[in-house]
């Protein structure tokens, strides 16, 4: 029986960008030592408090069908931290829970784009972008960036691909490449975005890690209440990545709408994992900052590291957990030297084309190791990078 096309071209027909990824943990299962410096997991995990939170629920009897939106409780406390944080006033009539950021994403494509649509997003881009959109049955068109603007887009390169499109993704704290994008970039977006009545989809699962500068939501600029829609999640907030717990914010009609949609794709979230995050969110701020300080001072670290050797470039970082390092004096791709380091130095790190055309020549790594062995793996990093150098001349 033949599959419907929607499932078979989720990939476009090429790599979904994980084969470096899956090769490491291959590794890692025939025994090989492996360094990973690959995806966004938190060294830390899930709070013992909030697991015991998580626990009580389950055992309090709260394993049975949620409601579909989420909990009045949870969707309120969204609502209000997205309130204090944007100035937006914001009600739990603008908030549905969903199974963690990726069902948001989804779930923000279904609501903005018809099939045959076209859909358009950042490169440097999260991998699983260009196939949410295919899920839906648009057609995904990525607008390049620059390394030399700390791949901030321009706002006449979006304008240059508008014409006709239903919406723009964006990601700011942005995965891979820690840019936060400024006002002026936000700003440009949201003119295009009015001027071609463009949804925008706005991730901002990194709202809580930045390092320079300040997070911007988009909804809060004017005239874009009622055209944007925003992805949160507490996986990356307050390491709950396992847990799947994440939300879409937007105009009350659109989010009515998407609890229908809800209610016949993932039919809520488990009670006992909003009543953890309901929990995690009555923390506060503080400890927000607490999951982040690691990556944070892990940053820190790198900057001495780079600073010692001028082979390896580093994209400035601005916020979330990953570095974003320019190897192009190397003279390979990104592909090639992610290759070469794990085979020989048994370091994994993902190269810039699984994110893209745009971060071609360039590295991710994720600041998800213990501090001095941080450190050490970007120390091999470099010095592996000079060899190739010299051997290219």
């Amino acid at each position: 029986m033949a599959l419907s096309k929607r499932i078979t071209t989720l990939t476009g027909g090429g790599s979904d960008g994980w084969d470096l990824f899956l090769k490491a943990r291959r590794m890692i299962a025939e025994g090989t030592p492996v360094t990973e410096l690959t995806i966004g997991e938190h060294d830390i995990r899930t709070a013992s408090p909030i697991l015991q939170a998580m626990h009580k629920s389950a055992m309090g009897g709260h394993t049975g069908y949620a409601m579909v939106p989420g909990t009045d409780t949870l969707r309120d406390l969204v609502a209000k931290r997205t309130q204090d944080r944007t100035g937006v006033p914001t009600t739990r009539d603008n908030v549905l829970i969903t199974p963690g950021g990726q069902s948001a994403l989804f779930a923000a494509h279904a609501a903005a784009c018809d099939p045959g649509d076209t859909a358009l997003y950042i490169d440097p881009y999260y991998a699983t972008y260009p196939g949410t959109i295919r899920g839906v049955s648009a057609i995904p068109r990525s607008i390049a960036t620059r390394a030399e603007d700390a791949f901030q887009p321009r706002a006449s390169d979006i304008e240059a691909a508008a014409k006709g499109a239903a919406s723009l993704l964006i990601n700011s704290p942005n995965n891979p490449t820690g840019t936060v994008y400024n006002h002026a970039t936000l700003s440009g977006i949201a003119d295009v975005c009015q001027r071609h009545d463009m949804w925008l989809i706005s991730d901002e699962v990194y709202d809580s890690q930045v390092w320079e500068g300040e997070h911007l939501s988009p909804r809060a600029l004017p005239g874009m209440v009622d055209r944007t829609l925003v992805v949160g999640s507490m996986s990356k907030s307050h390491a709950m990545t396992g847990s799947r717990c994440g939300w879409l914010i937007g105009p009350s009609e659109a989010i009515s709408n998407l609890i229908t949609f809800a209610t016949h794709t993932t039919y809520g979230v488990p009670g006992f994992v909003q009543d953890a995050s309901v929990f995690a969110l009555s923390q506060g701020d503080s400890f927000e900052v607490e999951i982040g300080a690691p990556f944070q001072r892990r940053r820190a670290i790198a900057q001495d590291v780079l600073e010692q050797q001028n082979t390896v470039g580093l994209i400035p970082a601005q916020g979330a957990m990953y570095l974003m390092l320019d190897i192009r004096a190397t003279g390979m791709t990104g592909d090639a030297f992610a290759d070469a380091l794990l085979e020989r130095e048994h370091i994994a790190v993902m190269p810039g084309e699984s994110f893209g055309s745009s971060a071609a020549g360039h590295l991710r790594v994720a600041m998800t190791i213990e501090d001095s062995a941080f450190k050490s793996a970007l120390e091999t990093l470099c010095a592996f990078a000079r060899t190739c150098a010299a051997s290219a001349t």
